[in-house]
C-alpha cells in the first residue's frame, strides 16, 4: 500500500512539473522565437526527485534539437527558479534536457501499421 501511495504522489508531482515547465516554456518561446518548433513532450522525475528529465521533441530531428539546446540551456537557471517559486518545495530538482526519441518511434510504428492496413485492404479487394 505504501509503494502505491508514493507512486501516486510521484505521478502527481511529475504532472505538476510538466504543467509548470510547459507554461514557463511557452513564455520563453515568446521571448526567443528561435525555440519555436521545440515542444516539451514529457517529464520524468528521478525516484529521489533530485533530477527532472525534460523530454523535448523537434519535428526537424535530433540535429536541430542539439542546435536549439544551446539556447535552451541558457534558460535552465530561470526555469529552475520559476519551478521553485511556483511549487514552494524544499528542494528543486536539477533539470536535464533530452531529445524524445520515443515520439519518433511511436510515429514510425503508426506509419508502419497504417501501411500494413492499406496493404491488407488492397489485397482483400
Amino acid at each position: 500500500m505504501k509503494d502505491r501511495s508514493s507512486s501516486i504522489r510521484r505521478s502527481q508531482r511529475t504532472a505538476l512539473f510538466f504543467r509548470e515547465l510547459s507554461s514557463f516554456y511557452q513564455k520563453i518561446v515568446a521571448d526567443q522565437p528561435s525555440l519555436a518548433g521545440l515542444f516539451i513532450n514529457r517529464v520524468e522525475l528521478s525516484p529521489d526527485s533530485g533530477m527532472c528529465e525534460v523530454y523535448f521533441y523537434c519535428q526537424e530531428g535530433l540535429e536541430v534539437f542539439k542546435e536549439r539546446l544551446k539556447i535552451l540551456t541558457l534558460y535552465k537557471p530561470s526555469m529552475r527558479k520559476a519551478l521553485a517559486t511556483s511549487l514552494n518545495q524544499r528542494k528543486t530538482p536539477d533539470l536535464l534536457f533530452k531529445f524524445d526519441d520515443k515520439f519518433e518511434k511511436h510515429q514510425h510504428l503508426e506509419g508502419l501499421l497504417e501501411q500494413v492496413s492499406k496493404e491488407l485492404k488492397s489485397s482483400d479487394e
